[in-house]
């Protein structure tokens, strides 16, 4: 066996699917989870799909004193942290929690690390610290403007953070992930995204009108300068994500990692508008989905969307899983739900 990856935040939608991921690659598995905004029965779909019984830590990353007992009692190589709340809208109406729980969480991660000897991190980041890039698609170097909410906010504050944790501890290695929109499920229906009371995401939103759990999508905005009014994202295969934090964990940990600091975005590099999303969905799964025209979301930019460009050239990393198929897998999942 390869050696063991703790994966923070792991029975979260990105989190369980990149411990699956990882399993199959070969290396041993810790998810550290306080279910504050996930289900337990990721775990044991991730256990499922493996056929591996891995470890389970019912663990705040905001707790100094509990992350050092799990430092001490498992052996870890390479930490993923996707543990942090995610919601763009909840966020600007609830900016302490974000930067309590986000910002705090990695800064008591990265302490404990440092007293484990644990050196290398791959951190869970986000388009979000493009904002409304002035040029598309957004490379790495683009600039990152003011965020347009707190979430995104902490998300740059953390990328600053891990920059200059690196700088200053010599044998730190750090790679952000910088991620678009992702969606979609696991090819088994066994784990998929779940989210607590009203999703603050599209796909969740779609799936769940579809199945009748509510009675119409909210479309925020028609009226942005894109073909058909509505925003333009890039929305990568969650599975195809998880992916990519294995290839970025076998950079760090097998020694191909040049700079100590890295950052790659990890999309498609193909915008899709809202409403192709929902004929889409509607063509790949023979369903419709009611949805009526509001007003924008507070936060929301108009358009994002990548350039994987160094993601491929680099990490030998690109999406290739095609979007009906992902929209059918999101289907799927959500049919799961009812059984």
């Amino acid at each position: 066996m390869k050696k063991t990856v703790l994966v923070t935040g792991g029975a979260g939608y990105i989190g369980s699917h990149t411990a699956v991921e990882l399993v199959g690659a070969g290396y041993g598995v810790v998810i550290a989870d306080n279910l504050s905004n996930s289900d337990a029965g990721a775990v044991e779909g991730v256990r499922r799909i493996t056929g591996v019984e891995v470890p389970f830590e019912r663990i705040d990353c905001n707790d100094g004193a509990a992350m050092n007992a799990l430092f001490t009692r498992h052996a870890v190589d390479a930490v993923i942290h996707f543990a942090a709340f995610k919601a763009v809208g909840e966020s600007v109406a609830e900016p302490l929690k974000y930067y309590s729980n986000n910002v705090g969480s990695f800064v008591t991660l990265l302490g404990s690390m440092r007293t484990a000897g644990v050196e290398n991190v791959v951190f869970s980041s986000s388009a979000t610290v493009y904002g409304q890039p002035g040029t598309l698609p957004a490379t790495e170097r683009t600039p990152r403007q003011p965020a347009t909410s707190p979430y995104g906010a902490t998300k740059q504050i953390c990328e600053d953070i891990l920059r200059d944790a690196v700088s200053a501890c010599n044998g730190l290695h750090g790679i952000a992930l910088r991620y678009f929109n992702p969606i979609g499920a696991h090819p088994s229906a066994l784990i998929g995204e779940l989210p607590r009371g009203v999703p603050a995401n599209l796909v969740p939103f779609i799936t769940q009108t579809a199945a009748g759990i509510r009675g119409e999508l909210s479309i925020f905005g028609d009226d942005y300068p894109t073909p058909d009014g509505t925003a333009l994202r890039d929305y990568i295969d969650v599975v195809d994500l998880a992916r990519a934090h294995v290839v970025a964990v076998e950079r760090m940990l097998y020694g191909a990692q040049r700079e100590p600091y890295e950052v790659f975005n990890i999309g498609t590099g193909r915008p899709v508008s809202v409403m192709e999303l929902v004929k889409g969905f509607e063509r790949a799964n023979g369903v419709k989905v009611p949805c009526r025209v509001v007003g924008r979301r507070p936060g929301d930019v108009e358009a994002v969307w990548a350039d994987t460009t160094l993601a491929a050239t680099i990490l030998g990393w690109r999406s290739d899983r095609p979007l009906d198929e992902t929209l059918r897998t999101a289907w799927a999942w959500q049919l799961s739900l009812k059984d």
